[in-house]
């Protein structure tokens, strides 16, 4: 947009008025500067409202959360978005705009959207992309641009749309994906846009052309190490999914394989099923989360960070981790070689370094010993950084473990200087 105002025009307004046209042009200024910059350049991190409390989200429960988010060390550890999932919606007022459901929240969704930011956090909500979702209440097809300005006008930062209730063939929902993110785009508010239409239709092959940020290549993932359920999805059987992937995803938009179980221990309302699966123990959370990492996947996690204990903590808040999660190179691991019950996976980081992953797939205690040349096709003299227990080998040769079952290491290789 142009203005095609010289200085003797500006001269004859009043006082006032030329105060307000320099408002005004240092608005257009800051949205189209908004509306041009890149997203999510690395994995979105945060969390996600849906499996702790499903249905019983609301507004006091979220600003408990942010408050939590910056106690805990969670936000400074790089956690942005507290996303409100599903439930939230009260319906359209008498000129179609979305209210909040009055139950959960007292107050205006802008409101919120003010007190999660003052905190130094980012907001996000959840629709759907048919007339309702897929817990049954209100969503936006046929009202993706009046709903998409009511977010923005709200102050929210990110999307979560999700596709129940919606035709099942891909064109159908590529239109609708893309209708919705060309409407977030025509506000100017830089919002991320997720996908989530759980990987059936390919979201991978079309969801950046769509608008999105990131997209769903799974079902709903379930707080349990492996279900054996071909209806409920284990973290086994999502990382097992993520195998042929690695070559979609990259800066501005990213595999998802589905929020982080880490620290819900059974806990959850939706990902344990009613009380069906008892969630995983520690080291297997841990190895749910290097192996997210190693997959650029975004680390959205579940648990009430409100009461997030020590143990859970080390793992959400290892900087060295999450430093191969958000590498600015953006690229998803590959897998070298599975031997026995030991799979071994690469990930190229921008600087030259690699991150390595030794994982134990097996149900019993598992050595390792890997060559950096003969294994790992590692030639340069190199260092190797443990990044759970911190520690540097600083002339390695090789990398030599032991490992509990499900668990993993995983190591930053350097070349010595």
């Amino acid at each position: 947009m142009t203005l095609n105002l010289n200085n003797h025009m500006i001269s004859k307004l009043p006082k006032h008025q030329t105060v307000l046209l320099f408002v005004a042009i240092a608005f257009m200024h800051c949205s189209i500067k908004a509306q041009s910059q890149p997203l999510a350049l690395t994995p979105p991190m945060g969390w996600n409202s849906w499996n702790l409390v499903e249905a019983e989200v609301s507004d006091p429960l979220i600003r408990e959360i942010a408050d939590a988010m910056v106690s805990s060390g969670m936000r400074d550890a790089g956690y942005q978005y507290i996303i409100i999932d599903d439930f939230w919606v009260g319906g359209r007022d008498a000129t179609n705009h979305l209210f909040p459901d009055r139950q959960r929240s007292p107050h205006e969704m802008k409101a919120l959207a003010v007190y999660v930011h003052a905190k130094g956090l980012k907001l996000g909500i959840y629709s759907d992309a048919a007339e309702y979702t897929c817990g049954g209440v209100t969503a936006s097809f046929n009202f993706e641009e009046l709903d998409a300005q009511t977010f923005a006008d709200w102050g929210i930062d990110y999307l979560k749309y999700d596709y129940c209730n919606a035709p099942e063939d891909v064109t159908t929902a590529f239109t609708r994906y893309k209708k919705m993110g060309d409407a977030l785009k025509k506000t100017g508010r830089p919002m991320v846009y997720a996908i989530c239409e759980w990987g059936q239709r390919k979201p991978w092959l079309w969801a950046r052309a769509a608008g999105g940020h990131l997209w769903r290549t799974t079902w709903d993932s379930r707080d349990v190490w492996q279900s054996n359920n071909k209806d409920l999805t284990g973290i086994m059987e999502i990382f097992d999914q993520q195998k042929d992937l690695a070559q979609y995803a990259g800066p501005g938009g990213w595999n998802d394989p589905d929020l982080l179980m880490v620290g819900l221990y059974g806990k959850g309302k939706s990902s344990s099923v009613g009380g069906r699966f008892k969630g995983c123990n520690t080291i297997e959370y841990r190895s749910h989360f290097i192996l997210w990492a190693m997959l650029s996947a975004p680390l959205i996690v579940n648990l009430d960070v409100r009461s997030m204990d020590k143990e859970t903590a080390d793992i959400l808040l290892n900087k060295e981790i999450i430093a191969i999660n958000q590498d600015s190179l953006g690229k998803q691991a590959v897998t070298l070689f599975i031997r026995d019950n030991i799979q071994v996976l690469k990930k190229e980081l921008q600087n030259g370094d690699l991150a390595i992953c030794v994982f134990n797939r097996g149900d019993q205690p598992a050595s390792f010993s890997l060559d950096l040349k003969k294994d790992l096709n590692i030639w340069f003299p190199a260092s190797a950084r443990n990044l759970q227990e911190h520690e540097t080998i600083k002339k390695a040769i090789a990398l030599t473990n032991q490992l509990q079952a499900h668990d993993c290491r995983i190591y930053r290789i350097s070349a010595n200087k």
